[in-house]
């Protein structure tokens, strides 16, 4: 399949400054969340991080979407320091050791059983959420305009602020988060369509232009 037919399934328009453009000019942001050990806290730290959890979602007055990006853990290059240390061991009973013990670990990531979970918050955003074009709506039936750099830019200015109070919101849960820019949303996208490359470690370089 040639990159053009590719492009053809896909709703991005293009990523610039960190935001996602779809093929409809409406605005995505992505932020990574962090976790928290939910099993390892007191009752009463649980119970009051779901109370937190619970004001968050019912003070939100815009959809978002939660996305859980599960793969196993790259170790590549624990593997190769394996292998480097197997052949400099002069002992045999040692060598045999660190080879078999390689070979555990290699049948521990091809089956799957060790896994990194990231967590991200997707947030929407489009230019028929400001007032005049809301009220506009009311009357009649409008297309979604096209998005020079000027309603780019006041569109993302729109985006920042949901993200910068979903950031705060989520604070209060115990959880931080960071918005990704625009070469992690490059990175980002090629893992999902390329995992198995993804989780040996290899990600296609960007160019200087792009970051």
């Amino acid at each position: 399949m040639t990159k053009t037919a590719t492009q053809q399934f896909l709703e991005i328009k293009e990523i610039k400054e960190g935001v996602i453009v779809l093929k409809n000019n409406t605005l995505r942001g992505v932020m990574m969340v962090s976790s928290l050990n939910f099993a390892l806290k007191s009752v009463e730290e649980q119970d009051a991080i779901i109370y937190q959890f619970q004001q968050f979602l019912n003070s939100l007055d815009f959809s978002c979407q939660i996305l859980v990006h599960s793969r196993k853990l790259n170790i590549t290059g624990y593997l190769d320091k394996l292998e480097e240390l197997e052949k400099k061991q002069k002992n045999e009973l040692l060598r045999i050791q660190t080879a078999e013990y390689q070979k555990f670990i290699e049948g521990l990531v091809k089956e799957g059983t060790i896994m990194t979970k990231d967590f991200y918050i997707i947030v929407p955003y489009s230019f028929l959420e400001t007032k005049e074009v809301a009220a506009a709506k009311k009357f009649k039936k409008i297309a979604i305009p096209s998005l020079n750099e000027e309603e780019f830019q006041r569109s993302k200015n729109q985006l920042w602020q949901k993200m910068e109070f979903l950031g705060l919101g989520l604070r209060r849960c115990g959880l931080t988060t960071i918005p990704l820019t625009t070469p992690e949303l490059i990175e980002l996208f090629w893992s999902l369509y390329h995992p198995q490359q993804a989780e040996v470690g290899y990600y296609p370089e960007i160019p200087p232009e792009i970051i």
